[in-house]
């Protein structure tokens, strides 16, 4: 199995109930592709370095997951038919990066502390 990561961002017109129903909508075709999800954050609404569909905000979300290749092709076309979606990126994650991501979440956990 191989390490991803993912980050979509939903647009802002979204209540904070269609954020958590389309997350879950993700993290579910995830888990229905035996994918263990390893972890999950909420960026919340951010602005957007350039307009996207005359929008300049967006709700980020990141999910670093464990899958098979083939769930990437399927995890990028429920993006592409999922109207609330403006864009998104899926990359496979190198030892490096998957260390990266392990300091990164731990120092995230220490300043919420």
């Amino acid at each position: 199995m191989n390490n991803y990561e993912t980050v979509f961002i939903l647009t802002p017109v979204l209540s904070d109930a269609q954020v958590e129903e389309a997350v879950k909508k993700f993290e579910d075709l995830l888990a229905s592709h035996n994918c263990e999800i390893v972890a999950k954050e909420k960026w919340g609404l951010k602005k957007l370095a350039y307009p996207i569909q005359l929008k300049k905000n967006g709700f980020y979300t990141l999910i670093e997951f464990k899958g098979e290749g083939t769930v990437v092709a399927d995890l990028e076309l429920a993006f592409k038919r999922d109207e609330r979606v403006l864009r998104y990126l899926t990359t496979k994650l190198d030892k490096h990066a998957i260390e990266y991501a392990v300091t990164r979440r731990t120092k995230v956990k220490t300043a919420k502390v």
